[in-house]
């Protein structure tokens, strides 16, 4: 039985770590101003260059944190930074979700789903991870004593990080593919009928879905059959004078169309305001002239 000392001793590792990933992808990120799009940050700092200025600095500050959790563990000062980095994601949250509740908190540079549960227990886990580390023996030390214990405790926290910091999703949606392949969609239908996994699985292939994935802030939310079309919607938000304004993103593409009969289908894109119900033309980005998007808007 793994005992509270191995656990607190163990958190600022995990804990370290996490920061060290999230701190190095707010800094070494190629696009920057694609990471802090659509976040909170944008208003709180009064544009796109402020937000990018803003996740660049805490960046860093995760940074310096990690390292203190990962080389000095069991100090005041450590723990406290943690303690302090942590209540400061805290605050920022609840403002961001009464400000701006349509936009990402950029918290992981990566995620850019609307503020949620998930974001609340990422800042809570860093409080707690800073209080571990302000009490706890070093981490080396307690992983020395009992490292079996340790390694199976380290494998828990890594699935609990791993589930707090990206959509489980990203985790799952493989796995799905792969048991859709190998035993067929339960819910397949007649013969030459074909599943709406595989119509979602083609279009996230396309150059369609590239271009308007931006916009895009859910999973699929529905889908139907319409003249040959399937048509797949999803929730989004655009930009609209500083603001975000929710939008439902409509794909349509060949009902029978899968990844085995259809290698680049034609995809057509539709943007709706949610709150007119009114097409918006202009939602998309352009992609560059040497990729033409077989898209219809």
């Amino acid at each position: 039985m793994m005992s509270t000392a191995l656990a607190t001793a163990l958190a600022p590792l995990a804990l370290g770590a996490l920061l060290a990933w999230s701190g190095a992808v707010k800094l070494t990120a190629r696009s920057p101003e694609r990471q802090a799009a659509g976040t909170a940050l944008e208003r709180a700092f009064g544009g796109l260059p402020g937000a990018v200025r803003a996740l660049r600095a805490v960046g860093a500050a995760e940074l310096l944190v990690a390292a203190g959790l990962l080389a000095a563990p069991g100090r005041a000062v450590t723990g406290g930074a943690a303690v302090a980095l942590g209540a400061g994601f805290t605050g920022y949250l609840v403002w961001a979700k009464r400000t701006a509740p349509e936009s990402s908190c950029g918290c992981t540079a990566r995620d850019d789903a609307p503020i949620g549960p998930r974001a609340f227990l990422r800042a809570g886990t860093v409080v707690v991870g800073g209080g571990a580390a302000a009490t706890g023996e070093p981490w080396w030390s307690a992983a020395a004593a009992r490292p079996a214990a340790a390694l199976a405790l380290l494998a828990l926290y890594a699935a609990v990080l791993a589930l707090l910091s990206t959509d489980p999703d990203r985790y799952l949606l493989p796995l799905r593919r792969l048991r859709l392949r190998a035993l067929g969609h339960p819910l397949a239908g007649a013969p030459g009928q074909v599943p709406p996994e595989a119509s979602v699985e083609l279009l996230e292939r396309s150059l369609a879905w590239e271009a308007a994935s931006g916009l895009v802030r859910s999973g699929l939310r529905e889908h139907w059959d319409e003249d040959g079309w399937r048509v797949l919607r999803y929730s989004g938000v655009r930009a609209v004078a500083g603001a975000q304004r929710p939008v439902s993103v409509l794909f349509a593409l060949d009902a029978r169309a899968t990844v085995d009969n259809t290698a680049t289908p034609a995809v057509r894109v539709t943007v709706v305001d949610d709150a007119t119900e009114q097409v918006v033309p202009d939602a998309l980005p352009a992609l560059p002239e040497h990729r033409p998007l077989p898209l219809v808007t």
